[in-house]
Parts: structure tokens; C-alpha cells; sequence
């Protein structure tokens, strides 16, 4: 039997939508100083005094994923670079002209989460690494149209496979989407690679987050010693992008943009 999923009143949606509407101007008012030169740790700064003056908390800073031996996580948001695939910490490393940089960004408004992931360009990129970004984020809009209400939540994972593979590059397995709501974990689990199974059916009032991680090289992947950096095995480059959806009668709704 699958876990309970729950599904959110449209007040809760609307809730939701207002902490993911603050994560998305949050990423817009960013974009300015991804630039080369910029310093992570200066973009973590700037990022949590925006969110912090707007009336919400950080999720990430101090966070343990649920694991007490893991050290918590010392910044305000993730900051990926190249061949980083998720949870790159905020520190004093520079970027520099060509890379690329995932940034994530979790935050509580009024008691309720917003969470979502951009990968940017810094200044002129190889076209090698615009063509990943290209296909990391048209993997995310495929699984999202793939969130029909009646559909299978694991449908959602077959079709961003499909498409990411059809592309000649490849999707990391080991980590998915999640429910969200008051907590930035609840149920479901989202797949982002083809299951056994089709999964329990999606319906109105589910809401959770979809970000395929896309490498330009093979799946596989390394966690450093610092415990939460997860980069790239092969070492090739690999980019996300995220959205939280709320499942409407309609179809899906993207909640994390303005």
C-alpha cells in the first residue's frame, strides 16, 4: 500500500502560493548578482536578507534532513556549481565566466514552505552547458504536464526519462521530488526515473515539488566529505531546475513563480 498522500484545501493552496510566489521573486531578484566574480557565500547573504525582510524563514540553514549524524547545513540556500549535482554549500568560492550554478531555495511564509531550483548561466557558457541547461529545464515542464489529475504519480518520472534520454544525457535516480506544505517534506515521493509501477493516482489538492537533476554525462554520483555536496561521479556537469505544483481539477498549477 502506498503512504497517504494529503491533499490541501484551496486555502492552503492559496498559502502556498503566496511562500512560493515570495521563492520566486526571491530567484528574480538574484539573477543580478550571478555573475562572474560574485562570491557564493555573498549570494547567500543576499538571498536570505531579501527573504528575511519580507516577513519569512530560511529552511536550510541548520538543517539535518532528518539524520542527526548529518552536520546541518550552514547555509541559507544550495549553491551547485558545474559538476555539482545538489546541496553545494554556500562558501567562499568565486564564480567564474562560464560556470553554471544550481541554486535552491527553501523558505516558511506564515507557517507554510516554498521551495524551488534554478540553474543559471554565469556570463558567456559553453554551448555544451546551454544546451544542458536547455534540457534540465524542459525535463521539468515534461514532468509537469505529466501531473494530470487521473494520471500516475510515477508517470510523472517515465516521461522525464524518456525525455532526458532521448537527449543523450541522464537523470541521477537516487533523488526526487517531495510533498510540501506546513513541513518541506511530506508525502509523496517523486520519482524522476520509470518505476515497476504506475504509483497511486494524482488528484486534486496534491502539492509537491518536481525537479529532475540532469547530468550531461552518466547518472552515477559521489557525496563528499563535507556531507551534503553531491556531485557528479564522471565529474560532467549537471543542472536542476524545480517548481512546487498544486494538482487542480484543471490540470497542474506551478506555484513557484510570479
Amino acid at each position: 500500500m502506498y503512504r497517504r498522500i494529503p491533499r490541501k484545501s484551496p486555502k492552503d493552496i492559496q498559502r502556498l502560493r503566496d511562500a512560493n510566489r515570495l521563492v520566486a521573486e526571491t530567484f528574480e531578484m538574484l539573477r543580478e548578482y550571478v555573475q562572474p566574480g560574485a562570491r557564493l557565500s555573498d549570494l547567500d547573504r543576499i538571498a536570505e536578507e531579501y527573504i528575511l525582510k519580507r516577513g519569512a524563514q530560511v529552511l536550510y540553514r541548520g538543517y539535518r534532513a532528518g539524520n542527526p549524524k548529518t552536520p546541518p547545513f550552514p547555509g541559507a540556500i544550495c549553491t551547485s556549481v558545474n559538476e555539482e549535482i545538489c546541496h553545494g554549500i554556500p562558501d567562499e568560492r568565486i564564480l567564474e565566466e562560464g560556470d553554471i550554478i544550481g541554486v535552491d531555495i527553501g523558505l516558511r511564509l506564515r507557517g507554510w514552505c516554498g521551495d524551488a531550483c534554478v540553474t543559471y548561466p554565469v556570463g558567456e557558457i559553453s554551448e555544451e552547458a546551454q544546451r544542458l541547461l536547455q534540457v534540465a529545464e524542459e525535463a521539468l515542464y515534461v514532468g509537469i504536464r505529466a501531473a494530470r489529475p487521473g494520471a500516475y504519480l510515477y508517470d510523472i518520472g517515465a516521461a522525464i526519462q524518456d525525455f532526458v534520454e532521448a537527449q543523450g544525457m541522464s537523470v541521477v535516480r537516487e533523488w526526487g521530488g517531495h510533498g510540501i506544505g506546513r513541513e518541506l517534506h511530506e508525502p509523496p515521493s517523486i520519482s524522476h526515473v520509470r518505476m515497476p509501477t504506475r504509483g497511486p493516482k494524482i488528484r486534486p489538492g496534491m502539492v509537491f515539488t518536481i525537479e529532475p537533476m540532469i547530468n550531461l554525462g552518466r547518472p552515477e554520483w559521489v557525496l563528499l566529505e563535507d556531507g551534503w555536496t553531491v556531485i557528479t561521479q564522471d565529474r560532467s556537469l549537471s543542472a536542476q531546475f524545480e517548481h512546487t505544483i498544486a494538482i487542480t481539477p484543471r490540470g497542474p498549477e506551478i506555484l513557484s513563480r510570479k
